[in-house]
C-alpha cells in the first residue's frame, strides 16, 4: 500500500503538525508499515515501533534511516534480553537516539504483569529504558471484545519503575477516561498527571542521589 491509497494519512500529519505549533512539545506516533516511516520523521520528532512489531527487521532498519529518535516498545511476548537485537538494526539505518520500552509481559487468562529485572536486563542495551505506566496495567481482552485495565495500579508500578531507575515515564492520559475511544481502562484522568508526574519525579531525584547504576 502506498500513501497516495490513503486518503487521510496526509490529514494526520497535518494535525500533529499542528499539535506541534500550537502547543510547543515534541510530538510522536506508531508506524506500522515501512511506507509510513519516512513521511511520519518529517513531522514527528520520535518515531515509535509498536509492541508487536519490535521483531519487524525492515520496519526497524526503515526507522533507523529516516527517523531523528526511535523508540521501541518491547513486545509483551519478548524477552527483553533480545531487545539489543532489535537496537542493533535501528542503528544500521543510521540512528542512534534509541529508547527502550517495557510494558508487562504475557502472564495468562488475559493478564500483564511487570517484570521489574526486564529494566535492568534492557539497559545493558546501552540504550535509554522508558517505562509504559498506563499499557502495563492492560488486560488483553479483558472485557470481552475489547481491552480492559487496572488504572488504580498505575502508581504503584510507576513507583517501582522510578525505583529502579528507569530513564522516563510514558503514560495515556484523557480528560475522561472511561469515555475514550480506545484503551480508557487503563488511562489516568488528566487531572491527575500533575501530582504523579511531582512523585515520579521526587523519587527520581532519590534514586539518583543514593544509587549508582
Amino acid at each position: 500500500m502506498k500513501v497516495s491509497e490513503v486518503p487521510d494519512w496526509n490529514e494526520a500529519w497535518k494535525v500533529l503538525a499542528k499539535v506541534k505549533e500550537q502547543v510547543g512539545v515534541p510530538v510522536t506516533t506508531d508506524v506500522h508499515e515501512t511506507w509510513q516511516v519516512k513521511p511520519a520523521a518529517e513531522v514527528v520528532d520520535l518515531v515509535q515501533i509498536p509492541a508487536f512489531l519490535c521483531r519487524q527487521t525492515d520496519l526497524l532498519v526503515e526507522a533507523g534511516k529516516w527517523a531523528k529518535a526511535v523508540n521501541i516498545k518491547k513486545g509483551q511476548f519478548a524477552d527483553a534480553n533480545i531487545m539489543v537485537h532489535a537496537a542493533r538494526k535501528v542503528e544500521a539505518g543510521g540512528c542512534k537516539n534509541i529508547l527502550l520500552t517495557e510494558r508487562g509481559t504475557f502472564f495468562g487468562y488475559g493478564d500483564l504483569v511487570v517484570d521489574m529485572r526486564n529494566l535492568f536486563w534492557l539497559r545493558q542495551s546501552g540504550c535509554p529504558v522508558i517505562f509504559d505506566a498506563t499499557h502495563s496495567v492492560q488486560r488483553p481482552s479483558g472485557l470481552g471484545s475489547a481491552s480492559g485495565g487496572r488504572r488504580e495500579f498505575v502508581p504503584l508500578l510507576l513507583r517501582a519503575a522510578v525505583a529502579a531507575g528507569v530513564d522516563g515515564i510514558f503514560m495515556e492520559v484523557h480528560p475522561e477516561p472511561d469515555k475514550a475511544l480506545s484503551d480508557g481502562p487503563n488511562m489516568v484522568p488528566l487531572s491527575f498527571v500533575a501530582e504523579l508526574l511531582a512523585m515520579a519525579k521526587e523519587l527520581h531525584a532519590v534514586v539518583r542521589k543514593f544509587c549508582q547504576r
